[in-house]
């Protein structure tokens, strides 16, 4: 626990700095080399890395979606990643059938989800940091913050109220050690921390946040938080994995960091573009 709470005390500052504040090429950048991670571990856990070809051609494509976000090229440019991994993983999944370096038809499928679902869902902190309010004032700093504050505040909120107050555990065998006490707790700290981020807004930066409507991004936040968590849980479960990796301390993999976050992102630009709170 002290690691992990160690860590998150040096890694956060730094990630949050690049996010609000770095251009915003420099957070394409930094989500390109978040999701290319991710992707390696993701490939690794279903026992896909091995395979040169595979692993390349995913890592390039995951590399490169949020570079497309950035460039506002998406429309086309996401589309062509696409096709051109598709074509690349089941041409080589054709010619190596019934052979020793044979790729499953699931190992594409996870080659595809790590190459591009999981990178477009991620560029979505890419498209949040570009917004604009009305189309004239950049507030893309203000809005890029809120998966943040629904994520890790959703975890964090559900990680210390399941560790003090957790009693009714094993609710969900996907995930065990988890109790109904941690999950009302992430929805709480989802609900409050949105609520008290919009308060923030509203009285140190002169904007006019809805509060009802933050709290209801906190709500949505923390539902589709935990079920990220969930979903890739799931995984590894089914693969007989812990973690995803080792790279951060006290973490594991920079999967097992970036899991929820995935779910998160894109749920606050839709909500944020369909109902806007600012």
């Amino acid at each position: 626990m002290l690691t992990r709470i160690v860590v998150s005390v040096v890694l956060a500052p730094l990630f949050l700095a690049v996010l609000l504040f770095a251009p915003v090429f420099v957070v394409a950048l930094m989500v390109s080399g978040i999701v290319t991670i991710a992707a390696f571990e993701l490939l690794r856990a279903v026992g896909a890395e091995k395979n040169q070809f595979v692993r390349g051609a995913v890592l390039v494509a995951a590399a490169l979606i949020p570079q497309c976000y950035w460039l506002q090229v998406d429309t086309w440019a996401v589309k062509l990643v696409l096709l051109c991994l598709l074509f690349a993983l089941f041409l080589d999944a054709i010619l190596t059938y019934g052979t020793e370096k044979a790729v499953r038809a699931e190992q594409v499928l996870f080659g595809l989800f790590g190459g591009v679902l999981y990178p477009v869902l991620m560029s979505s902190l890419v498209q949040l940091r570009m917004l604009r309010n009305g189309g004239r004032d950049p507030y893309g700093a203000f809005f890029v913050l809120m998966p943040v504050v629904a994520a890790f505040l959703t975890d964090t909120g559900a990680y210390f109220f399941g560790m003090f107050l957790g009693k009714h555990r094993g609710i969900l065998p996907v995930s065990p050690k988890k109790s109904v006490e941690g999950f009302i707790g992430g929805l709480l700290s989802g609900v409050v921390s949105m609520t008290l981020y919009g308060f923030v807004l509203n009285h140190f930066f002169a904007l006019d946040a809805n509060l009802l409507i933050m709290a209801f991004y906190g709500l949505v936040g923390a539902i589709v938080t935990m079920l990220g968590d969930l979903s890739f849980s799931l995984i590894k479960r089914q693969y007989g994995i812990k973690d995803y990796g080792s790279l951060i301390p006290g973490h594991g993999g920079m999967l097992d960091r970036f899991d929820s976050m995935s779910f998160a992102a894109p749920t606050m630009w839709v909500l944020v573009t369909l109902l806007p709170a600012i």
